[in-house]
């Protein structure tokens, strides 16, 4: 595909295209590390990017637990990380997580094998600053990773429109047990959603044409399935923040301690959740 594009490898040239002729000062370096898809990608990428005087490259590592470890050592500024990992087409995404919460300082482009809408908004959820498509010129690597380390993102106009059409799409809600069998029922989460936008259990039934006291009834027996005992402990759950829930499960009465008389007015009561993304 000559130096226009990336195939699924790094190809590296006689004389690398991304070389320069004026080096920087070794404290103005933008400190980089690099984990593409397989060790010999890697080597090659950190031979490439070596290359350019106004980057200093880590030595190329495999194993997650190497690639955290030499982030701390090196304080890199830039992680450049395949979303596929070795014979695992997400792995990246999980180190990019991992990566996010060991050193919240080293900045993420994600390295994908297409632009197409799903791993796009992936990576961005998983930590990433921007996202290189192979497809792109190797002669644009360079000016992402001083973009990203400068603070700003790194996406084309056709990947910044899938995130904000992510952001419009209703949070999904999951409620699975831990054999993927489905807890509630379509009219139950009908309820979570409308607890999760704070409506009362008037307004619920308004919207649902239920009976107020049969919305009340169907938040018995959501507490019951989801084990907890209010309405955030609900949302909570709902937002997948499942140990948070748990956690103020455990610090609440529960339920067989917990008296008739103020489950119900428990259950009436509104909830207002705001999110920080």
């Amino acid at each position: 595909m000559g130096d226009e594009g990336l195939p699924n490898v790094f190809l590296v040239a006689g004389s690398s295209i991304m070389a320069q002729l004026t080096s920087f000062p070794q404290q103005d370096r933008i400190r980089v590390l690099a984990a593409d898809n397989t060790s010999m990608n890697t080597q090659l990428l950190v031979e490439t990017l070596g290359r350019d005087g106004q980057f200093n490259v880590a030595s190329p590592v495999a194993k997650e637990a190497e690639i955290l470890a030499v982030l701390k050592r090196e304080r890199s500024h830039v992680a450049l990380i395949s979303a596929r990992q070795g014979a695992d087409s997400r792995g990246g995404f999980g180190l990019s997580r991992e990566i996010c919460s060991a050193s919240p300082s080293t900045r993420i482009i994600m390295l994908l094998d297409s632009s197409e809408r799903t791993p796009v908004i992936e990576a961005f959820r998983a930590g990433a600053r921007g996202v290189f498509c192979r497809t792109e010129s190797l002669k644009l690597l360079p000016k992402s990773i001083r973009c990203v380390h400068e603070g700003q993102i790194w996406a084309n106009s056709t990947e910044l429109q899938f995130l904000l059409e992510s952001l419009a799409e209703p949070v999904p809600m999951k409620f699975l047990s831990a054999s993927g069998d489905a807890l509630l029922s379509a009219r139950e989460i009908d309820v979570v959603r409308c607890v999760a936008e704070g409506l009362s259990n008037r307004e619920i039934a308004q919207r649902l044409s239920l009976r107020e006291h049969t919305v009340k009834n169907y938040l018995f027996r959501i507490f019951d399935k989801l084990g907890v005992s209010s309405r955030v402990e609900v949302v909570l759950y709902a937002l997948g923040n499942h140990a948070a829930a748990a956690k103020s499960d455990d610090a609440a009465p529960s339920k067989k301690e917990t008296t008739p008389a103020t489950l119900p007015a428990r259950m009436d009561l509104p909830v207002r959740v705001m999110r920080r993304n």
